[in-house]
């Protein structure tokens, strides 16, 4: 992007429609991202690339603000794969947020209220696929950027990007594990597991397990020298309420083709809980936090 000058008119129209399309362009990084902080560094860094750009000859200022946002967030995304970066999870104050913005930096609660309105399976999955499929998918399907507009970000042809997000649309959906023929039951009790748990609700949790359920968790999850094994309904509920705080940053997924639960903060897949059913209630929860086990979970959203 090449830096120009603009004229006072031209930089007020620019700052007038990035402030309009603000909550947009945050959608588009935070989707590309998976991190509410990381997503206003995008849009702080797309904002500088723009200010400093011309736009004389931009006849579409939206659809060019979110291809700004889009290819920022792809070289984001390209670092963080290189590094072996997680998403930060606490963001150093700049001085520099934007045309005529006080300085906003989302806190924890914000991150997981995000996280739950585009859904954390989701979230996941995007985790795991490359940064171009990544921006094909999401620009495409999330928000009907055309093929043509996308091959020019991602240095491919426009049916390369189909191919990209046709592929990633098949892990979002998940396929290679027959699905649960009782999936709907499943979901419906996993989704009131996790409600019980991030409402405290005690008694709850005790009604949707298997008087007999037992609990397995890996090293991993405490962490703890060895595997931590738990039995009956009382005692696995109590186990769950003291994972309170995690709830918020864990959403119902489908793990291995049933329903389970994912918690990953910052969009990055920390623990998984396999559930074993029979009829409403769970009979086994297998905690999983070891990266070379949850690496081999088939995640794919519940209802794709």
């Amino acid at each position: 992007m090449q830096t120009q000058t603009q004229t006072p008119a031209q930089t007020q129209t620019l700052t007038d429609r990035f402030e309009e399309d603000r909550t947009h362009l945050r959608s588009v990084a935070y989707r590309m991202l998976g991190s509410l902080s990381e997503a206003e560094d995008a849009l702080q860094d797309a904002w500088l690339r723009a200010s400093r750009a011309g736009i004389s000859d931009v006849e579409n200022l939206g659809g060019w603000l979110t291809t700004v946002v889009a290819r920022v967030c792809l070289n984001m995304l390209r670092t963080r794969r290189t590094r072996g970066e997680d998403p930060l999870d606490e963001v150093t104050p700049d001085a520099e947020t934007g045309p005529d913005q006080e300085e906003r930096r989302p806190d924890p609660e914000q991150e997981a209220v995000m996280a739950d309105s585009v859904g954390h399976a989701l979230l996941v999955v995007l985790d795991t696929l490359s940064p171009a499929e990544r921006l094909a998918f999401v620009l495409h399907d999330m928000f009907a950027v055309p093929f043509d507009q996308i091959a020019p970000m991602i240095e491919r042809t426009p049916a390369t990007a189909r191919q990209m997000a046709s592929r990633a649309r098949r892990r979002v959906k998940g396929g290679t594990t027959a699905p649960d023929p009782d999936l709907s039951r499943r979901r419906q009790v996993a989704e009131a597991f996790l409600a019980a748990t991030r409402e405290g609700n005690f008694e709850a949790l005790v009604t949707l397990l298997h008087p007999d359920v037992v609990l397995r968790a890996d090293k991993a999850v405490v962490p703890s020298p060895e595997p931590i094994f738990l039995g009956g309904a009382v005692t696995v509920a109590q186990a769950a309420m003291a994972a309170i705080g995690r709830a918020r940053f864990t959403g119902v997924a489908l793990i291995n083709g049933t329903a389970g639960l994912t918690m990953a903060p910052y969009g990055r897949l920390r623990v998984a809980l396999r559930f074993t059913f029979a009829d409403d209630t769970i009979t086994e929860i297998d905690v999983i936090a070891e990266p070379a086990r949850l690496s081999e979970l088939e995640i794919a959203v519940a209802d794709a």
